[in-house]
């Protein structure tokens, strides 16, 4: 893969955001943003057991699709003080996924603000994401193709980033926001995979308080290299196009998909991820091919 690092800033001013960055459609990582937070401070996984240890928490690990899962369906559930206890104790491929703060702990609002970026962020929405050492998730973009400001606590976490224009390359499963489940996107083999060697992307490092802005629709990996947390507060798509295929997303393909699990079974899955790599494969022979013409 092509992967250069995103760009660092210690801060930005809205203007700036929104002419070389938003505009621009470009991820960039904010060292100093939100030092001014309560959160900065505050928020570690200590803390959070400590208000929220006796909630309950959906938790999902790297397994392979199965066609009886729901969308977005936890695999199992644990009270998030035994859960952050699994965390500092080993590593686990348990994380949290999509744990919306405004209903389950309404106090944590009070430790952050919504950022003036020149954007209408969705106050309704920011979510919470946990992970062990060495826990991952899929190459996906969201379903709703938002403006997303990613805000890492406590640890360290890895991101690779690619834009839509990418997908080619990618291996997506279709009917589908993620790629083959089998890719390693930290290690991928080339040999399996040979189309991942064309595509451009984006990788970078975030440490406490850091935080990562990516641009509509971009697909992105994320890989805890310590036990941590995010937040991410979204903005919805301004391009008519991305929202037109947030729509389609949310009104169709999620309920078409969850139809032609239940008519076919695994054998849909497995169908999918065969059209992924034939797709991807076919797409990367004619690239090939005319590279060689020219």
């Amino acid at each position: 893969m092509r992967l250069q690092e995103i760009p660092r800033v210690p801060t930005l001013s809205k203007e700036a955001f929104l002419n070389d960055y938003f505009k621009q459609q470009k991820p960039v990582v904010i060292e100093r943003a939100i030092e001014n937070w309560p959160a900065y401070s505050k928020w570690s996984l200590d803390y959070m057991r400590k208000v929220a240890g006796k909630k309950t928490v959906p938790l999902y690990d790297d397994r392979p699709v199965h066609h009886k899962d729901g969308f977005n369906e936890p695999h199992t559930k644990m009270k998030m003080s035994d859960y952050i206890d699994l965390l500092k104790k080993e590593p686990t491929k348990y994380r949290i996924f999509l744990w919306n703060i405004f209903k389950e702990v309404p106090e944590l609002q009070n430790d952050f603000e919504y950022p003036d970026v020149g954007l209408r962020l969705l106050k309704k929405l920011p979510m919470l994401f946990f992970g062990g050492r060495n826990s991952h998730t899929f190459m996906h973009y969201d379903i709703d193709l938002a403006n997303i400001f990613h805000f890492h606590f406590e640890g360290t976490k890895e991101c690779i980033l690619f834009p839509q224009s990418e997908t080619k390359y990618l291996y997506k499963i279709p009917h589908s926001l993620i790629t083959h489940e089998s890719i390693d996107f930290s290690n991928p083999d080339y040999e399996k995979w040979p189309a991942l060697k064309k595509a451009n992307g984006y990788r970078s490092k975030l440490n406490h308080g850091e935080v990562l802005y990516m641009p509509e629709g971009y697909w992105h990996h994320m890989k805890y290299l310590t036990p941590g947390f995010s937040m991410s507060l979204r903005a919805i798509a301004k391009n008519p196009k991305n929202l037109v295929t947030a729509f389609y997303n949310l009104l169709f393909m999620r309920h078409y998909d969850g139809v032609m699990r239940k008519l076919k079974g695994q054998k849909w899955i497995e169908q999918k991820n065969e059209r992924a790599i034939h797709n991807t494969n076919k797409n990367f022979r004619a690239v090939r091919s005319s590279a060689v013409e020219t």
